[in-house]
């Protein structure tokens, strides 16, 4: 009796571990702060019962253990992206969870459920989106306020945000897909101004360049830092780095060799 007690306390501790593990890696393929995914998870964990749960979270893998047993278990992290509806959802139902409004299996169907059909913007308005945030961040850096370059910043923002998705959709690997995106903005740039379609070449690739820039990245390797997680942040903060680098390598380029 006391063996099918344990075994079964074993297997509810596993749902458990799986239901935590589920929610970090969707929060952290999603671009969460560690702290945040790390709270989220201490959440379910404690509400399940197991109140001193040790969590490792990085950017590729994440751990989870008790100090009480020799039970833990890790998850792999496949992608890292930038979806905050993910993340506001599996905040959503972990607070569901621990309100008692789901219970254990519940809450692992809604992370799956969460996991693969979270909505998400259709790929013409994240394009159109990329092509206002040009336009209007070109004016702001700009200075000057010339008008007349901004339908070029929204159309070459526009066309640099969708080279990017689609070869980054088409060989998986984000450092080629901004560089390629950075050599079609600056070709374009260089060429607009050539064409006499476009004043500042200066300010529409200050302007396209803008939703490529790792901003949000970041910004959570500092907060990553600041709250002392150093390996998360490190490793956040050099892949911000490689982006950047690649961007501007990408711009760099088509100066030297078109302009």
């Amino acid at each position: 009796m006391e063996e099918q007690l344990a075994r079964g306390d074993l297997a509810n501790t596993n749902e458990l571990f799986a239901a935590c593990l589920l929610a970090g890696k969707i929060m952290v393929e999603s671009g969460s702060e560690m702290y945040r995914v790390e709270d989220t998870m201490r959440h379910i964990a404690s509400h399940g019962g197991v109140l001193e749960a040790q969590i490792f979270t990085t950017t590729t893998v994440i751990t989870m253990g008790t100090i009480q047993g020799a039970n833990s278990q890790l998850i792999q992290i496949q992608s890292r992206t930038l979806d905050l509806e993910k993340v506001a959802r599996v905040n959503a139902a972990s607070r569901a969870y621990t309100a008692d409004a789901l219970d254990l299996n519940h809450l692992i169907q809604r992370l799956h459920q969460i996991d693969q059909h979270a909505p998400t913007f259709p790929p013409y308005l994240q394009f159109l989106s990329a092509g206002v945030v040009s336009a209007t961040l070109m004016i702001l850096f700009s200075g000057e306020y010339d008008w007349f370059d901004l339908p070029m910043a929204f159309l070459i923002g526009m066309l640099g945000f969708m080279v990017s998705y689609y070869i980054d959709r088409l060989i998986k690997i984000k450092f080629i897909s901004e560089f390629t995106a950075a050599l079609v903005i600056g070709a374009l740039a260089v060429w607009s101004v050539g064409l006499g379609v476009g004043h500042s070449m200066n300010n529409i690739i200050i302007g396209a360049v803008m939703p490529l820039v790792p901003g949000v990245p970041l910004t959570n390797a500092l907060r990553d830092l600041l709250a002392g997680h150093l390996m998360s942040g490190m490793s956040r903060g050099v892949e911000a780095l490689l982006s950047a680098g690649a961007i501007g390598t990408g711009i760099a380029l088509v100066i030297h060799f078109i302009q």
